[in-house]
């Protein structure tokens, strides 16, 4: 299927893919932009056809891990607990869980295939970036000084540990590694099974961002951007609004600037904190945060919708975006319990534990907001949370 929507993707000849394929030539012409194998639409193709061809392989792999062996692996879980007699997350403790799914072969060669799959996907991808270095690095640097948009660097910035962790076990984290943006960039294809090539999921959650009720958008924010995506969709559904995003690697924010520039669409990027983003109060009519929510710390969390709450105008819009915002939220089962715990110590995602229990809209009131519950969801059959600062 992979090989199938590129296909798919080189024969089609939108203005917009034209658009972009124009201001991408006119910027390698000014940066000496490194696309070794020519770029489709928005999305530079790997390297090598051996990486690409790897990384093909890992895709389909995960396909399978996350559908039918997830499927299969939940089914058998759900069996176990109705052989011991087991019908709520009331009737036993996680421990209990651990030891009763720890051993079955279903279940653990979802557990592996999942991780063995995401480690192979990654020593690819940072062999191939490092392997390269000097290319990488000098593009990179030479993209720093270009437009459109803007790039701000603070290498003596204070890193809290807690952003240092390896999550999704990706090599070095987002920020030890100076081509964490590039991998991440690539490892989120991965994840997305090739279906965001385009940046279509996150356009797409973005034309659920709501506006201010007076309609008035000068200025946006965008927490957390990693590689950018969320930013630049933001600018291409608000074109006449100033969009910043931010994000504490500076390995991301450089690969978001140097993409955005590269398609031609008008961001500000800064290495920032977003429990300290540096703007001024009551600057911005929009903040989002996409899938932001379950990287950070307990502490850090709160810290956030303060600070959040802070640079929000008065009626201006908070729109954090994963799971945990759906209305009503996911049920709380078992097996849901399970995979929790299994996200957190298998697949780095070390506060998971504490985002799922966490109680945002208590944390927003507390900070001042207003909470909405009603509001457009990107998950189907479902309305999303969201907080406006009260006027």
């Amino acid at each position: 299927m992979p090989m199938l929507n590129r296909r798919k993707l080189l024969g089609a000849t939108t203005a917009a893919g034209s658009m972009l394929l124009s201001n991408a030539k006119a910027y390698a012409k000014l940066t000496g932009d490194v696309e070794l194998r020519g770029q489709i639409g928005r999305l530079e193709r790997l390297p090598t056809r051996d990486l690409e061809s790897m990384e093909d392989f890992s895709t389909s792999l995960r396909d399978f891990v996350q559908t039918d062996l997830s499927r299969a692996a939940a089914r058998r879980a759900n069996a176990i607990f109705k052989d011991k007699g087991i019908s709520s997350i009331k009737g036993i403790s996680l421990v209990d869980t651990i030891k009763l799914l720890e051993n079955d072969p279903i279940i653990m060669s979802r557990t592996h295939a999942w991780i063995d799959g995401q480690l192979l996907m990654w020593s690819h991808l940072q062999d191939a970036f490092h392997n390269d270095a000097d290319r990488y690095l000098t593009e990179m640097a030479a993209a720093d000084k270009s437009g459109p948009g803007s790039l701000e660097l603070n290498p003596d910035m204070y890193i809290p540990p807690y952003t240092a962790h390896e999550i999704h076990n990706q090599p070095g984290g987002y920020v030890g590694d100076a081509f964490a943006g590039h991998m991440y960039h690539y490892g989120t294809n991965n994840l997305y099974i090739h279906r965001n090539e385009q940046d279509e999921q996150h356009i797409s959650t973005v034309s659920f961002v709501p506006v201010p009720d007076d309609g008035k958008i000068k200025r946006i924010l965008d927490l957390g951007c990693s590689v950018g995506q969320t930013a630049t969709a933001l600018k291409e559904r608000f074109p006449g609004a100033e969009v910043w995003g931010i994000d504490v690697g500076a390995p991301m924010v450089r690969y978001a600037h140097m993409r955005a520039a590269d398609i031609g669409i008008d961001v500000n990027f800064a290495q920032r904190l977003a429990e300290e983003n540096g703007f001024p109060d009551n600057h911005f009519d929009i903040i989002t945060a996409n899938i932001l929510f379950h990287e950070v710390s307990p502490d850090a969390t709160t810290k956030i919708i303060r600070e959040s709450h802070r640079a929000l105008r008065p009626g201006g819009v908070f729109f954090p975006n994963e799971p945990v915002f759906q209305v009503p939220k996911p049920p709380d089962t078992i097996w849901s319990r399970y995979f929790t715990w299994w996200n957190t110590n298998w697949n780095t995602e070390v506060w998971y534990v504490y985002y799922s229990d966490f109680d945002y809209a208590n944390a927003f009131q507390n900070a001042g907001f207003v909470v909405r519950k009603d509001s457009p969801s990107p998950y189907p059959r479902r309305t999303h949370m969201v907080a406006v600062k009260k006027t």
